[in-house]
């Protein structure tokens, strides 16, 4: 999977985010081809359609010339195997080049898993990739064991141990709302590691953590969603327990008069922005960098979007317009 256009980016958008309040139903496979298409930033879609869904894909995307470049979806240790190959099988028929994998903090069995499976199981869908032609990127996410972050590059390390080349989606998002945030910091116990100074979050101190992983040269994905440090719960989304979404998501455009339910300020959004600036310069700088796109992920889930009475999609469209402007004003840097 060579870099290709000489280190150029491209820049799609997840599908479920190709829609606008919540109130509106989730608009037809070709309809949402047609708004990315009509919006002029977009280079690719990102999905995993469902199988039923899969012809209408191919169509839409040859009918708009918009590639399915990547896909994703999560799985859980013990009951994996299955669905990844099935997946990596849809991928390689929609011409997908990344599969975003996401492995559950915990087995099948309840048990949390260790470095070690988590190891063997990317060695296991790496095979299966350079079989299908996909390469699975294991991403950084809540309720994954790479919530844990200090494990991720230990995790990237006993592959590489292998002989293996470590692949991770970078989702900054999930790392940025947890800096400030006692709650969520108390999960994994990461705020003993940041009293610590052993796990730095914010990522204009040297060696956050974001930081870390794109030196490595791992990022071979990215999803952008914008957040904020101690990002706002999102009280109109609530999960079936009763609880409140956790809040991963801002606004990048400022929302209109009652269509977000805290006071919106730009300056807050510069530790997001910054960790792409961090990850595009490294990327310029690196010609062997693996990085190929990035795909913005407004969406309408709980923890996210639900409920919401900003446009995902247009919040999308904006995020992709400043990467653009961005990726274009690092282009010409002098370094």
């Amino acid at each position: 999977m060579d870099n290709f256009l000489n280190n150029d980016l491209k820049f799609g958008i997840q599908t479920n985010g190709i829609k606008h309040t919540h109130l509106d139903q989730m608009p037809s496979v070709n309809s949402r081809f047609q708004m990315a298409h009509d919006a002029m930033v977009f280079d690719y879609v990102d999905k995993t359609p469902e199988f039923s869904e899969i012809e209408e894909f191919k169509a839409s995307s040859l009918k708009y010339g918009l590639p399915i470049r990547a896909g994703g979806w999560f799985y859980q240790i013990g009951n994996h195997k299955d669905l990844l190959i099935k997946n990596l099988k849809i991928a390689r028929d929609l011409g997908s080049i990344v599969h975003n994998t996401q492995i559950q903090s915990h087995k099948e069995n309840g048990q949390l898993v260790t470095d070690e499976e988590v190891r063997d199981l990317y060695l296991e869908s790496y095979d299966i990739g350079l079989k299908y032609g996909v390469t699975p990127c294991f991403e950084i996410h809540v309720n994954m064991w790479s919530e844990d972050f200090l494990r991720v590059s230990h995790v990237g390390k006993l592959v590489e141990d292998k002989g293996v080349e470590f692949n991770i989606t970078l989702d900054h998002s999930h790392v940025i709302f947890k800096i400030n945030n006692p709650k969520e910091q108390n999960i994994f116990n990461i705020d003993k590691q940041i009293i610590s100074g052993e796990l730095i979050l914010d990522p204009f101190i040297t060696g956050n953590v974001v930081e870390e992983w794109i030196n490595f040269g791992w990022v071979k994905h990215c999803h952008a969603r914008a957040v904020i440090p101690n990002n706002p719960l999102n009280i109109n989304g609530k999960h079936p327990d009763g609880s409140i979404g956790r809040g991963i998501q801002y606004p990048f455009k400022k929302p209109k008069k009652d269509q977000y339910h805290v006071e919106w300020k730009e300056d807050l959004l510069e530790p997001w922005k910054e960790c792409i600036r961090i990850l595009m310069r490294y990327h310029k700088a690196d010609q062997k960098s693996k990085l190929g796109q990035i795909s913005t992920e407004f969406i309408p889930n709980t923890d996210y979007g639900e409920g919401c009475k900003y446009s995902l999609f247009e919040q999308a469209v904006e995020c992709t317009k400043w990467m653009r402007r961005t990726w274009e004003d690092i282009k010409n840097e002098n370094i």
